[in-house]
């Protein structure tokens, strides 16, 4: 794709990069974390603008960037409802949970999803939110070493499973010491090098390609209309997509910890508000790239997998095209470092720290970083495993999903979910669903469809034939109403 000379150029600035990077962290994690609180929720103290920027860089990472470009590409206009279902479910956060989330974690200085569980379903709630959460988070974090090693491997031809290895151990250093303070305000710049180079992207293939019709005529001479039409996609699709992906945003951990990261309950919605509508566009512009890509620039005998690069390539000059691959790595990164604190938060948090009688902040703060490491091991293993971006994305989030999101919904809107019927929707969800995986989706079932509505009928069944405890329950939404 490029010359051996621009791959050596492409490399290094890559590696600059990374170092940059790295030496920011090293900067914060001396001047800027000295507690628990600052490593793994920036203090509470993040302002607007900042937060605006990290929610994007974390919502657009490398699955979208390169997984929805390419599902563009193959599929066509219909992939636009994987980002509607984000969309939509970003909607109902808004209106209907971030207020309680917010109040819930000022007044209990929460942390983790595994704080909110154990607030409304006991301390026993802890495991099976920490595996939810950890099946989703390692899985997307896995996302991003494969996207990073995609871009090594076009750059320097590294092969795919050292690349993988190299960007596994070059974020987990990076994650390591700097935190989630780190996280965000490197995301500042993240956000902002992605969000303009898919807009810059979407119009130079635009101005390329002609308008939107003659492309659309060029399909529909070749048979293939279908690509333009945003109904092309089934039911089932469709179905996956909201309940997988859209339901996962409703139990993401690194939003629900950018919430409360927030210096106040305003600064937390006007950020979300604003990211959710910069997501849905870049979003958009994303999938729509993958078409005109193929039938504007008439890339139509390529990888689809690397459908990003041929299209930059296409439409740019090698120094547009270094531009284009850093507004990548910065996709990448800002999503994968962000997903690392998500996952090894809950570990130190509700697996270390409840066990601990006697701990100082240098204490918990090193359990944080070497909780860093272990959900890099476990990301890492499934980056190998499975290295297809969308597919790893999906899986991830169906276990967390079928998990965790009936408990969550019900722990917030219903009064009478009872501990017995939190832990058992907990269990039953996240069990069938890994075993659903495990067998290879039988009758062509995804886990998602067994695991939420089992999820689902075992908290409302079992909480009707508990006793709630009425006195907890009110102490807990005495201030959140």
């Amino acid at each position: 794709m490029f010359s051996s000379n621009e791959n050596m150029l492409i490399g290094i600035i890559v590696c600059v990069y990374f170092v940059f990077l790295f030496s920011l962290s090293l900067y914060i994690n001396k001047r800027k974390i000295k507690t628990y609180d600052d490593y793994n929720v920036a203090g509470r103290s993040v302002s607007i603008f900042p937060l605006i920027l990290t929610f994007v860089g974390t919502a657009v990472g490398g699955s979208i960037l390169l997984g929805f470009m390419t599902d563009g590409y193959t599929d066509g206009m219909g992939q636009q409802w994987l980002n509607n279902s984000i969309f939509i479910t970003g909607i109902i956060t808004a209106f209907f949970l971030v207020r309680r989330i917010r109040f819930l974690g000022e007044k209990y200085h929460m942390v983790t999803l595994g704080d909110f569980t154990a607030l409304r379903y006991g301390e026993a709630a802890r495991v099976p939110t920490v595996i939810s959460v950890l099946c989703a988070y390692c899985a997307v974090t896995g996302m991003q070493f494969v996207a990073i090693a995609t871009i090594l491997k076009l750059t320097i031809g590294l092969n795919m499973t050292i690349g993988i290895i190299i960007s596994w151990l070059l974020l987990t250093l990076k994650t390591y010491f700097g935190g989630l303070k780190s996280v965000i305000w490197q995301d500042a710049v993240h956000g902002t090098l992605q969000t303009v180079g898919v807009f810059i992207l979407f119009f130079a293939i635009l101005a390329f390609a002609g308008d939107w019709s003659s492309m659309t005529s060029y399909a529909s001479s070749l048979n293939e209309g279908y690509m333009f039409d945003f109904n092309h996609i089934t039911m089932r699709e469709v179905f996956v997509y909201f309940c997988t992906i859209g339901g996962y945003q409703f139990v993401r951990q690194d939003l629900w910890q950018r919430f409360w990261a927030a210096k106040s309950y305003k600064t937390a919605i006007y950020g979300y508000w604003a990211s959710i509508i910069v997501g849905l566009l870049v979003g958009a512009a994303v999938i729509a790239i993958g078409v005109m890509a193929r039938y504007g620039l008439g890339l139509d005998n390529v990888d689809p997998t690397l459908i990003y690069y041929h299209a930059i390539d296409a439409v740019f000059n090698f120094p547009m095209v270094v531009v284009m691959i850093i507004a990548l790595m910065a996709t990448v990164i800002s999503c994968a470092d962000s997903f690392f604190m998500a996952g090894s938060s809950s570990i130190i948090n509700d697996i270390i720290k409840p066990r601990m009688k006697y701990a100082d902040d240098a204490r918990i703060l090193w359990y944080s970083r070497l909780s860093v490491v272990t959900v890099s091991i476990i990301a890492l293993l499934l980056a190998l495993y499975l290295p297809q971006l969308v597919d790893l994305w999906v899986v991830g989030t169906a276990m967390l999903v079928s998990g965790l999101l009936a408990p969550a919904f019900f722990g917030l809107f219903w009064k009478g979910a009872t501990k017995t019927g939190g832990i058992t929707a907990m269990w039953l969800g996240l069990i069938v669903a890994v075993i659903w995986q495990l067998a290879g989706h039988p009758f062509g079932i995804h886990p998602v469809f067994i695991g939420l509505p089992l999820s689902t009928i075992a908290i409302v069944v079992v909480s009707l034939l508990t006793r709630p405890q009425k006195q907890y329950q009110e102490d807990i939404w005495a201030k959140a109403e």
